[in-house]
């Protein structure tokens, strides 16, 4: 018996982009919702509270509460039924409910019977994911502990906004410190250079008794010496450029992804027996670069690799940067799932985004590629696909950094 349609919202491929937008990093956010899930918790009165996002394929916990998860198929959930509607969704009854009452949460440990989701909507009306609470036997929430609730799911996105300003501000911050160094930079070397020049036309002035031509000098060499010392000024904020560079949350080295996209998709090729595996092909491995929303680029491509590889296959994903003076970012994700046709390869190029069940039926919704492809042509980069039916797929990203 084939699994039911999964649910879709109408604008999945605008909510989508939105969360891309927020370019949240899921290895790092863990902790600063945690509050907020408690208490919400503690006002219905249930064991478990979960702050989830929904990507193409991956449910994201974020903060979790009374549950130890961090991230489910989006097919298994409750949430994604959450996001199709601006109201909240109550199932007082999971073990009932066609839709639920096989999950293996239902049937197996923890066992859960009552769930109630808010949707998290943004300020321009996007639902990006769920903030529930789950309890393993019967509930009633009141309208007041509804109320309650509805207040602290405004509270996560208000913090979730938060967040993103504040790494925008930082962003911007460190784009403006790194403009001023170079310009202080390329100031010192010019002026430096007319100031020698200066002085040795000085000293065959002084000798040839030019006093007109040596006042000019002078000037020059004055003038010089002030701007000199205003971008020696500015450059003393930049001594730390002698010391090993900081990476800052906005940036990444090869080193750094390679230990996140473990961390993040490892779990994932566990849960089939695939062999997965990140290789660095670069003696660049501290090099840092910006961050971003190659997360969300690499991740979709990765899952969709997982989804599509048979149990005890490979997944491969290799990272290097192309040689000068390109300065490219290069990320190839190969698998030894079913591959695809001339005519499959050509549909997923293509601007249709298409649902395709993966080798365990996994339900797909058809914009996880599309999504990284359009981020990639947003940021000038380039993507390709090498497969045939039955051998896997490659694919291949360029990005300049």
């Amino acid at each position: 018996m084939s699994k039911p349609a999964a649910p879709i919202p109408e604008n999945e491929f605008e909510r989508l982009l939105k969360l891309a937008d927020y370019d949240i990093d899921y290895s790092q956010i863990h902790g600063k919702l945690d509050d907020l899930t408690r208490l919400a918790a503690f006002v219905a009165g249930t064991p478990i509270s979960l702050v989830n996002l929904l990507e193409a394929n991956t449910q994201w916990t974020v903060s979790n509460y009374g549950l130890n998860v961090h991230q489910t198929p989006r097919e298994e959930t409750v949430c994604q039924y959450v996001v199709l509607d601006d109201a909240p969704l109550e199932v007082e009854d999971l073990t009932q409910d066609e839709r639920f009452k096989k999950k293996s949460y239902v049937v197996n440990d923890p066992h859960i019977q009552y769930y109630y989701g808010l949707p998290l909507t943004t300020p321009d009306g996007i639902r990006i994911g769920a903030m529930c609470v789950m309890d393993t036997k019967s509930n009633d929430l009141s309208p007041e502990k509804e109320e309650f609730l509805k207040i602290i799911a405004n509270e996560v996105i208000t913090r979730i906004e938060y967040e993103h300003k504040l790494k925008l501000m930082r962003n911007n911050m460190d784009e403006l410190k790194e403009i001023q160094r170079k310009v202080s930079h390329d100031i010192r070397g010019p002026i430096g250079g007319i100031i020698g020049i200066a002085e040795i036309l000085r000293d065959q002035a002084e000798e040839s008794k030019m006093e007109e031509f040596m006042k000019l000098l002078e000037l020059i060499n004055k003038g010089g010496r002030s701007v000199l010392e205003l971008a020696d000024d500015i450059l003393s904020n930049y001594k730390e450029e002698d010391s090993p560079a900081k990476i800052s949350d906005h940036e990444l080295t090869l080193s750094s992804l390679k230990q996140k996209l473990l961390n993040l998709y490892t779990p994932q090729a566990k849960s089939k027996n695939i062999n997965y595996s990140v290789i660095v092909s670069s003696n660049k491995v501290d090099v840092p670069f910006p961050k971003h929303k190659l997360l969300q680029i690499f991740g979709n491509l990765i899952t969709n690799a997982n989804k599509f590889t048979p149990e005890n296959g490979s997944v491969k994903v290799e990272l290097s940067f192309s040689p000068a003076p390109d300065s490219k970012l290069v990320f190839i994700v190969s698998d030894s799932g079913v591959g695809m046709s001339p005519e499959q390869k050509e549909n997923i190029l293509s601007d249709h985004a298409q649902s395709t069940a993966g080798t365990k039926n996994e339900r797909g919704f058809g914009f996880g590629f599309q999504l990284a492809k359009h981020l990639i042509e947003t940021m000038d980069g380039s993507i390709s696909i090498h497969s045939k039916q039955g051998e896997g797929t490659s694919i291949k990203v360029e990005i300049p950094v």
